[in-house]
């Protein structure tokens, strides 16, 4: 199937680089929700970037949150077979070790950054923005 709709993937397109019509401000675009969304099992990013194959499962969206041995299994090395992120954004940490439908990791160790504890939901919808 070819998804090619001009208006619907040049807006779509758009909105997520922040151009356009939409209320919320600060809105940024979240691709580990997004993969853990729409590639849940990481089939699309195993088939364009074979570095990560032997990734198994959701993981895939984050490698540089895995141990060193479950990189190690899975044959990355991060900084040599796979890049190091250059950003990792503060609103990626609660999707980082959530399964595809937002079920938490089933290992329930808890890696990487905690989430931002202070922002509630008035936060998101408050004009006063200083955290």
């Amino acid at each position: 199937k070819v998804d090619y709709d001009v208006c619907s993937n040049y807006g779509n397109w758009l909105y997520s680089a922040g151009i356009g019509n939409d209320p919320r401000e600060n809105r940024k675009f979240n691709m580990i929700k997004q993969g853990l969304d729409y590639d849940g099992n990481g089939d699309y990013v195993r088939l364009w970037v074979p570095e990560l194959q032997g990734i198994k499962g959701a993981d895939i969206h984050t490698p540089w949150a895995l141990s060193s041995a479950a990189l190690s299994q899975a044959g990355v090395t991060l900084g040599e077979t796979y890049p190091q992120p250059v950003v990792t954004a503060p609103e990626w940490s609660r999707h980082i070790h959530q399964r595809p439908g937002g079920s938490p990791h089933p290992r329930g160790s808890k890696r990487g950054p905690a989430p931002h504890k202070d922002r509630g939901i008035d936060f998101y919808f408050s004009r006063k923005k200083d955290a």
